[in-house]
């Protein structure tokens, strides 16, 4: 496979070469300040980035955590090839929602680290990372912020020509190839639209040495001298299918996906012997109904009406299997081992209404979901449960010179349905004990939380060039039922989690200033921000101590005993950026730099877990003519700031190339060809915010070609 994929990157090399092009598709980030129109949701104002649908479709393909990692104040934590969890500004997990076309995502992402987010980032519009008031419109518990992912699988506006799109894509790190093909047209006034995407990846190679173990060295030798990571594979394939028809009274649509996924663990608690000749993988199946429209009214007080309804079916199951070479000579009882099955069924409907005038623009949102997650199975550390949520939300915009205002204010009622199981262990004879389970107690709770959130932005431009923002917001998340209800061992995370029935729900209160200055083809940003939470609801790991003196007691397993609890906590930082436009006769030359920073601590002292250490961000960007390159360094700080729990991290610098060129022919087809370079350094990296950073590192050099043609 890498002889082929040396003469797939020659060939493109070479006819890159003849037409004097080189190719950039860096994730393209927008500061933008004024309000984005979101096609699918109406409007998002002040988005943190917005990163265009052609550079991902043109770059590596990766989960969204990665794709998203280098945005200024934007990082991943990471779980292998298949899982990665975008943070915003330290905030990561449930205080950072992800969206499809404004719509969250249900999933079992939080549920543990080790599981991805059901999202299709194939043939997408764009990517917006939003905080502030407009995100207040689109789910609750937006602490961090929302992560949008915006497609056109259902049409809002008549497509005009017909359009298909094929796509090719090799990777060198993991001997990984992906085919993808989208297909668009009007036929007797309807508007379909389809897209499919199926990708292989195999065990990624890493620099040798990069695993570290924490137990006995000796015993992870052989494979903490591996230049491959095992177990982190990936097989993932994508469908979606959208009908819709428009009209000058608004659009109607449906959709359909269908997404699969397989993927190794590649570290899932330390094996035991039992284990050792086998490997743990995670396979997914979503399958979500999409019914979504507007309805343009001439009503004088109310213009227009969104409305959505979504069906999702999201069902992970987590297996041990065995190695493709291991063939056991003794019984495979073991082998017979019951999956893990998680599962989210969810419907979930609403509306958001637009009484917008000349004046000032207005919006109130209506929201009803219900959702059921259950872990059953081998490794369930958490009974079935089910939640409701119902919302009312209100946002304004509105100029009044010289400022200009954003305000959103939301109410949620959220119940949450579940119990908790109490096994008792008890010594029996021999003769008596038939492999019957021990007796246990289960007790049923129920929480009702009602929780109120608001955000106001102010802003106003000083001069031609200048422009201030002053934001403050005050924001309520419900404790997840995780964080209530766990109550086993999670092997993910290598801990005996244990919730607590009796959370209150986190406040958090965020004050943030950001000076925006261009002027001449010179830009710059600056922004301070201070977030404190009130209730901050986080893991507290046992003392070295009590751990050892219960070891290898049940139920812990050998586990850290670890349990939710809450605790003031307070985040600030900074993000800054500068850069200068060059026009040149041969195209334009853009040189930038960026750093972002932030601390977490409790109040009354000590660190918050894997918090994002302080990073600077190089680049260098030519364009000319269908013509982009990209050559970008993320220059990690090494993190000395740490829990008691937790071991620093080294700094790493991560070099990044990126060439495209798009050649246009009068027929109105279009061939764009690229390749891209990661981690040309072949760095030992790993993400501080990692549940598993020392046996898991980043990937080592990846060298890879895509191939994109559309009539």
């Amino acid at each position: 496979m890498k002889t082929l994929f040396n003469r797939r990157l020659s060939l493109a090399v070479c006819v890159m070469s003849v037409s004097c092009s080189t190719f950039s598709q860096e994730i393209e980030e927008i500061i933008v300040t004024s309000s984005l129109i979101d096609a699918s949701a109406e409007a998002i104002s002040n988005p943190l980035h917005i990163v265009d649908g052609q550079s991902i479709a043109a770059d590596a393909s990766q989960n969204i955590g990665a794709t998203l990692d280098g945005l200024v104040g934007v990082s991943s934590s990471d779980y292998g090839a298949g899982v990665g969890q975008p943070i915003i500004r330290g905030m990561s997990g449930n205080r950072v929602k992800i969206l499809n076309n404004g719509v969250v995502v249900r999933d079992v992402s939080g549920l543990g680290p080790d599981h991805g987010i059901d999202v299709d980032l194939s043939n997408i519009q764009q990517i917006e990372v939003v905080r502030g008031p407009s995100s207040l419109l689109y789910s609750n518990g937006t602490i961090g912020g929302i992560v949008n992912v915006v497609d056109n699988t259902i049409a809002r506006k008549d497509v005009t020509e017909p359009e298909v799109k094929l796509g090719l894509e090799a990777q060198s790190v993991n001997n990984g190839d992906s085919q993808d093909f989208s297909y668009q047209n009007n036929l007797g006034g309807l508007n379909l639209s389809f897209a499919f995407k199926d990708a292989q990846f195999d065990n990624f190679d890493i620099p040798k040495g990069a695993v570290v173990h924490d137990q006995d060295e000796h015993e992870h030798e052989e494979e903490e001298n591996l230049d491959y990571l095992p177990d982190s594979d990936l097989a993932a394939s994508s469908s979606r299918l959208g009908i819709s028809k428009t009209g000058t009274w608004g659009y109607f649509g449906i959709s359909f996906n269908d997404r699969e996924s397989l993927y190794g663990i590649p570290f899932h608690g330390e094996h035991s012997e039992e284990h050792e000749e086998e490997r743990i993988v995670s396979a997914t199946d979503s399958k979500v109904y999409n019914f979504e429209g507007s309805y343009i009214l001439s009503n004088s007080r109310l213009k227009q009406v969104n409305y959505h309804f979504r069906d999702s079916d999201y069902m992970l199951t987590e297996q041990h299997v065995e190695e493709e070479d291991h063939q056991p000579e003794e019984s495979p009882a073991h082998h017979e081992e019951a999956p893990t099955v998680f599962s989210n069924k969810a419907t979930e409907f609403g509306a958001i209404f637009d009484m917008s005038n000349a004046a000032l623009s207005q919006k109130v949102a209506i929201n009803f979901v219900d959702e059921q997650v259950a872990v059953l199975g081998e490794e369930a550390y958490i009974n079935p449960t089910e939640s409701t949520e119902v919302t009312l939300g209100y946002y304004l915009s509105k100029d009044f010179a010289p400022f200009h205002l954003d305000f959103g204010i939301r109410h949620d009622q959220v119940s949450r349905n579940g119990s908790i199981s109490h096994h008792e262990e008890h010594e029996l004879e021999p003769e008596h004990d038939h492999g019957a389970e021990h007796e246990g107690e289960t007790e049923y709770f129920k929480r009702d939380l009602s929780n109120t959130s608001f955000a106001l932005t102010l802003g106003r431009e000083i001069n031609e060039g200048l422009e201030v923002n002053f934001g403050i917001a005050s924001v309520q998340r419900a404790p997840t039922a995780v964080e209530l209800l766990m109550n086993g061992p999670h092997l993910a995370t290598q801990r005996t989690e244990v919730g607590n029935i009796n959370l209150n729900s986190e406040r958090s209160n965020n004050i943030d200033l950001t000076l925006n200055y261009e002027k001449d083809g010179f830009y710059t940003s600056l922004t301070f921000f201070q977030n404190k939470v009130d209730n901050y609801i986080y893991l507290l790991d046992e003392t070295e101590e009590d751990h050892a003196e219960h070891l290898d007691e049940e139920p812990h397993h050998g586990l850290i005993l670890a349990n939710y609890i809450q605790r003031d906590a307070e985040f600030d930082g900074y993000e800054f950026e500068l850069g200068q436009r060059f026009d040149l006769a041969l195209g334009e030359i853009t040189l930038s730099f960026a750093t972002d920073s932030i601390s977490g601590e409790f109040a009354g002292g000590g660190y918050i877990p894997r918090i994002t250490p302080r990073r600077n961000l190089y680049q260098l960007t030519y364009s000319n003519e269908g013509l982009e390159a990209a050559l970008t360094l993320k220059d990690v700080m090494a993190q000395g700031e740490i829990a008691d729990s937790e071991t620093g991290t080294d700094g790493f610098k991560m070099l990044n190339l990126n060439l495209s060129k798009t050649y246009e022919f009068n027929s109105g087809q279009d061939l764009t060809l690229s390749v891209f370079g990661k981690n040309l350094l072949d760095e030992v990296a790993r993400n501080h915010s990692s549940f598993v950073k020392n046996q898991v590192p980043l990937a080592g050099r990846n060298l890879g070609i895509r191939a994109s043609y559309s009539f």
